[in-house]
């Protein structure tokens, strides 16, 4: 097992070690730049709080003091929000790349955001009732056939499926559910509810959610770290899988669950946010190797990183107006993915 890590990168052999004490510096440096991102961001806003103000508003609540309910109401629900997005999308990123191999995968260029956001629009057409666990629960249904759908048509390419194929797969269907919920939004007069989340954003949050999402995301991220070993054996190649005793489909039906249960719940809180799931699982094995036993709890520090940031950044370039987290993050995601597409291309 150690000798196939040494020689083995994600779909093609490379000289990569893994790296423990570079996973074990982002997990504890991270993990406190995030807490000290999150208190940044419960701070700053249209009305600026003082720390010391933020830490009493955190651990010693007072109803009666204005700046209290902000953070408690508002700001505290918008910044766990987005560092459970962030964690959840690099982690699915992660489980889906080690899995299939597929360098270019991600939740958002497979279509699974789209999937997830078409059956929200429904349900908020149709279905206005709804609580939020059960939005949820429809947005796991909608990912579900996404995932159903992009694999079908890119498996009817000659040749089979490839990584490019499933993108252009997943790029195609996510513009045909993209229309169909804007269509949708605008013929029942819904497009300003949902504008927004859209965009991806997190001004909405609140705690009541939170709490609706946090089993699945707990279950989901354990489940993750359970099967963490087993991915890394499945990252080798299905033969190399099973040679060394794994149950490859059990293994990739498991996978794909958690994989919708995190897409579906952070689709559900902020909406279409792309990219991290594409750009932080290839940061992460640069930095510790390929042992997913390492990439995946660090891709969710990182990935919490860089919504909790984006966040704050998107709320810092134009006040008191808001930039949605989507299009900045998109800003980054969008050249790494050319790159990453150019070099597969030179590669094949």
């Amino acid at each position: 097992m150690k000798q196939a890590l040494k020689t083995t990168n994600l779909n093609r052999h490379e000289p990569i070690k893994s790296r423990p004490w570079a996973a074990t510096f982002i997990l504890t440096g991270g993990l406190i730049v995030l807490l000290l991102s999150m208190g940044i961001s419960i701070s700053f806003g249209a009305a600026k709080i003082p720390f010391l103000v933020v830490w009493e508003g955190i651990f010693q609540f007072n109803p009666d003091i204005n700046q209290h309910q902000i953070i408690q109401e508002m700001r505290l629900p918008r910044v766990l929000g987005g560092a459970m997005v962030g964690a959840g999308l690099a982690v699915a990123g992660a489980i889906m790349q080690g899995m299939t191999r597929n360098p270019l995968a991600d939740t958002g260029l497979l279509g699974i955001n789209a999937g997830a956001g078409l059956v929200l629009t429904l349900c908020f057409a149709f279905l206005p009732g709804l609580s939020y666990s059960q939005l949820i629960t429809f947005s796991f249904m909608g990912a579900a056939v996404s995932v159903v759908l992009v694999y079908g048509i890119g498996s009817l390419a000659r040749g089979g499926i490839s990584p490019l194929r499933l993108v252009l797969a997943g790029s195609a269907l996510s513009a045909l559910m993209s229309a169909l919920s804007e269509g949708i939004s605008l013929y029942f007069q819904i497009g300003q509810d949902i504008a927004y989340w859209y965009a991806g954003g997190l001004s909405g949050t609140t705690l009541v959610q939170l709490k609706a999402m946090l089993p699945w995301f707990v279950a989901a991220i354990a489940g993750a770290i359970f099967l963490s070993r087993s991915i890394t054996m499945l990252s080798l190649g299905d033969d190399v899988a099973r040679g060394l005793g794994q149950r490859t489909q059990l293994l990739k039906l498991a996978g794909a669950g958690i994989v919708l249960v995190l897409a579906g719940s952070c689709v559900s809180l902020v909406g279409a946010v792309g990219f991290v799931g594409l750009m932080i699982p290839h940061l992460t094995r640069k930095l510790v190797g390929v042992d997913y036993r390492w990439i995946i709890p660090c891709s969710a520090v990182l990935g919490s990183m860089l919504i909790v940031l984006a966040d704050l950044s998107a709320r810092m370039i134009n006040p008191p107006h808001e930039t949605p987290v989507g299009a900045l993050i998109a800003l980054i995601g969008v050249p790494f993915f050319l790159y990453l597409a150019r070099k597969e291309r030179r590669e094949l």
